[in-house]
């Protein structure tokens, strides 16, 4: 269950993101505790946490100022969840596809280099489950080895900057499906090609791990221009 702050960033984190509350605009934390019927305590925690993203910016005597969307901490997974829930989730998709495309790739190539033998075990059981759920159209137990078969992709690759984009590219992948936007049955050629990665990092052939997780990135990337 929601704590009671939680519940309050659940409401007025997609307000800031979505320009409800517009950036310059300043509120106070008196208006938080009357908006959401919050205790002081809470609403000054609410601003620790929006701050901590760079959504607003608090001083004494002047307010709670929100602040521009250039100023926000875009890979904080929560700024992302919000974006990704908000009207121009499109756009955002887009961002986040190019993102992967320009990381994916690199991550995979490296995880044939550097994968153990039981790293590499691991990953392919991933990919066959990714096949058996996402062949049934078990869609939420797909998810679940999509997002760790991604991260463990991600941390193979030895790179500690990649490996610290696990938290965005996962909630990429929850909200493609929390917002329908995958099919009911995640199509053949893309579980074919994460078996295609697994396999290349399990034999240690880096130009197939790579041309594998190009080739996935590619449809993702077609598939956010064409929805």
């Amino acid at each position: 269950m929601a704590t009671m702050h939680e519940g309050v960033l659940a409401s007025l984190g997609p307000r800031i993101i979505d320009g409800s509350l517009p950036a310059g605009s300043v509120i106070t934390l008196e208006w938080l505790g009357d908006e959401y019927a919050v205790s002081r305590t809470v609403a000054r925690e609410v601003v620790q946490v929006l701050a901590s993203m760079n959504l607003v910016e608090s001083r004494r005597r002047t307010g709670i100022r929100i602040r521009p969307r250039d100023e926000w901490h875009s890979y904080d997974p929560a700024v992302v969840r919000w974006r990704l829930g908000g009207a121009q989730r499109t756009a955002h998709l887009q961002e986040l596809s190019q993102l992967r495309a320009a990381i994916e790739p690199a991550s995979a190539a490296l995880a044939a280099e550097r994968a153990t033998p039981q790293d590499g075990a691991a990953l392919l059981r991933l990919a066959q489950d990714m096949e058996t759920t996402g062949a049934a159209g078990d869609l939420l137990t797909f998810l679940e080895h999509d997002v760790a078969f991604h991260r463990s992709l991600l941390h193979l690759s030895g790179n500690q900057m990649f490996a610290g984009l696990c938290d965005v590219v996962e909630e990429v992948l929850r909200g493609r499906t929390d917002h329908d936007l995958m099919p009911a049955h995640p199509k053949p050629e893309a579980r074919r090609l994460h078996l295609q990665v697994a396999q290349a990092v399990a034999a240690g052939e880096p130009g197939a791990a790579r041309a594998a997780m190009t080739a996935i990135c590619t449809e993702v990337l077609r598939a956010t221009r064409d929805s």
